[in-house]
């Protein structure tokens, strides 16, 4: 039989840990040497996979992260494969919330270092990375005239070339749901957060007429103003008032037009990187994630909040079992019940789905992350180390400078859509089985947990994340993102800005029932 180190074979986070991750294959009736113990292996495992250190009793707690990620379904035996067959979740202890107990404050970079981008300072004191004229659908009965608008203008560039185009913002939603119920307020928080956007120098609305979502209500809810004067509401056409599809279009394109030449006059200038709010998302993750991407992203994040800027955590049923790791982070009690509250409304919200465990996608489980659990405590070292400062509402704005988190559903358009709508200027995404997510008006950076994929997919991908499996540490590879952020806010097109994606990827969150 082959015997080999347990560390050349697979990794091992933490001493405690049950499991260690496959790094290549191990084929069945190989020997790994574990200090003084040897694991013989009783099954073929792919790499990103488990395989047992010790043996578990059905009932008893499996750990990863130095973390429960699940309790045993069966006996499983050192050397055994531990996946969904073997493992699922359960209940966690009921005293792991320790409010601010590892609450360490923020050594900030002295005010003579810091460092700078070239953004966009807008009126307001915000900055922005890109500058794009938006046409924002109040409702979906006006998406198609919307891209009708914006497709008068697919090569603004030429004439005007401080412009990075003119958006369509259109989506499925503003009608069927209840007058001011939390879907229509969502809806309005995130249309008013895209106009307003940092990254956005001028919009117009253009809405049907009858709808749920009546636009002048928006922009008297979400103190919406006309680009450059704080004093005027912005233009509202409405189709039906307009006298049809044509005449608004028409209409909407001379509005457009004389919009065009003030967007075109922003510049971009020296601005401090405590400017930047950045998004943190992942998508298509592997058991790599947690390992790679993920914390090296974590590292960037608290390289950001030392310079006096601000990172965002969301995806809430992605933090399902690690929310104590957040909570013993929060900076006082208020912060933290914010956290509570919204898991706790998470359970209700997913009362008829078996302890939310559906989280886990299918390529998420082929990668092998097997339940919400350890797919959770990957998944929040995105968010590095510094205190909890804030909790906010999906697409509120994010007014607290530091780590934050907001509350987002898991799915990726979705999160991001309310992360951009609450005002984050730049997004990092993480990826092991290779999404190619972007998200105008905003820039989305790419970093693959793996080197395989990221060499399959290298047109897609901005950093390789996968070298810390051969070596390279956290921290280097934390520095390259935190770099690669500040190239991509001073103007660098990310590999999603290059292909052109980012557009439809628009889809605000639909909370209840459409009626």
């Amino acid at each position: 039989m082959p015997t080999y180190a347990l560390s050349d074979k697979a990794i091992v986070l933490k001493p405690e840990d049950d499991v260690a991750v496959a790094r290549a294959p191990l084929t069945a009736g190989t020997v790994l040497e574990d200090g003084e113990a040897r694991i013989e292996v009783r099954a073929d495992i792919k790499p990103g996979h488990k395989v047992a250190r010790r043996a578990r009793d059905t009932g008893e707690a499996v750990r990863r992260y130095g973390q429960v990620i699940g309790f045993a379904t069966r006996p499983i035996a050192a050397g055994d494969h531990v996946h969904s067959h073997n493992l699922d979740i359960g209940e966690l202890s009921a005293d792991r919330y320790e409010i601010g107990v590892d609450v360490t404050p923020v050594q900030h970079h002295p005010p003579q270092a810091m460092r700078f981008f070239d953004g966009y300072k807008r009126e307001d004191g915000r900055v922005g990375t890109r500058n794009y004229v938006a046409v924002v659908s109040g409702v979906n009965c006006s998406a198609s005239v919307s891209q009708f608008v914006k497709d008068r203008f697919r090569d603004v560039s030429k004439d005007y070339p401080n412009i990075d185009g003119v958006l369509a913002i259109t989506h499925k939603s503003g009608c069927g749901t209840k007058l001011f119920g939390e879907d229509h307020l969502a809806l309005q928080r995130v249309l008013a957060g895209y106009a307003k956007h940092p990254n956005v120098a001028a919009y117009l609305l253009i809405g049907l007429g009858c709808e749920t979502n009546q636009a002048a209500v928006m922009v008297e809810r979400q103190r919406m103003a006309a680009p450059g004067h704080p004093e005027r509401k912005p233009t509202i056409i409405n189709i039906q008032e307009a006298g049809g599809i044509r005449k608004t279009v028409d209409r909407a394109s001379q509005e457009v037009a004389r919009l065009l030449p003030f967007a075109n006059e922003a510049r971009r200038s020296p601005q401090p990187i405590s400017e930047l709010t950045l998004a943190t998302n992942c998508g298509g993750s592997d058991a790599n994630s947690g390992m790679t991407a993920n914390p090296a992203l974590g590292w960037a994040v608290d390289e950001l909040v030392r310079y006096g800027g601000t990172g965002v955590l969301a995806e809430t049923p992605e933090i399902y079992g690690a929310e104590h790791l957040l909570i013993r982070r929060a900076i006082n009690e208020g912060v933290a019940k914010k956290l509570i509250d919204r898991y706790k409304w998470w359970e209700w919200y997913c009362r008829g789905i078996e302890a939310m465990d559906n989280n886990p996608a299918p390529g998420n489980k082929a990668g092998g992350i097997t339940t919400v659990f350890e797919k959770s405590l990957g998944g929040v070292t995105k968010g590095g180390t510094t205190p909890m400062m804030d909790v906010f509402l999906y697409g509120e704005p994010i007014t607290t400078r530091g780590f934050v988190f907001m509350d987002t559903p898991g799915h990726d358009p979705v999160s991001i859509t309310g992360l951009v709508a609450g005002g984050c200027n730049v997004i990092c995404f993480t990826t092991g089985r290779g999404s190619v997510f972007g998200c105008k008006p905003v820039p989305s950076i790419k970093l693959a947990t793996n080197s395989l994929m990221y060499r399959h997919m290298a047109e897609d991908m901005d950093i390789n994340c996968g070298v810390v499996l051969e070596g390279t540490p956290i921290a280097t590879v934390g520095r390259q993102i935190f770099e690669e952020v500040i190239a991509v806010a001073s103007g660098k097109r990310s590999k999603s800005e290059l292909s052109g994606v980012g557009e439809e990827e628009f889809a605000p969150w639909i909370i209840g029932p459409v009626m």
